[in-house]
């Protein structure tokens, strides 16, 4: 069982950044992999980033490349988002996920545990 917390959400500036943290629970939390995914009102949850156990292999969103970096840090049990450039269109609750297997997942299907969300809104 993983019990995963988001923090770090909040308003910002069009341009402007914000790091998402997400701390788990578990003595295992190294053996899953790990991602981040959005949802708008009214619009489907979005695929944002993820990151392999090991944090060797990262993946991106098309809409987050180059703006965006996953990073984790095994010894705190913590994955991070850093967000950079934000736009208004990156507002949205954003959520951390854990899921387990050799290759990180990149539909919510594929993810075991969900945290509640934390709310970034960007203002233009």
């Amino acid at each position: 069982q993983v019990q995963l917390v988001e923090s770090g959400g909040g308003l910002v500036q069009a341009g402007g950044s914000l790091r998402l943290s997400c701390a788990a629970s578990g003595r295992t939390f190294s053996t899953y992999y790990m991602g981040w995914f959005r949802q708008a009102p009214g619009k489907e949850r979005e695929f944002v980033a993820a990151i392999s156990w090991s944090g060797g292999t990262t993946y991106y969103g098309d809409s987050v490349k180059g703006r965006f970096a996953i990073s984790r840090d095994n010894a705190k049990n913590t994955v991070y988002l850093q967000m950079n450039s934000l736009k208004p269109e990156d507002t949205a609750v954003y959520y951390c996920a854990a899921g387990w297997g050799k290759v990180a997942g990149t539909e919510a299907y594929e993810y075991d545990y969900w945290g509640q969300g934390t709310q970034v809104t960007v203002s233009s």
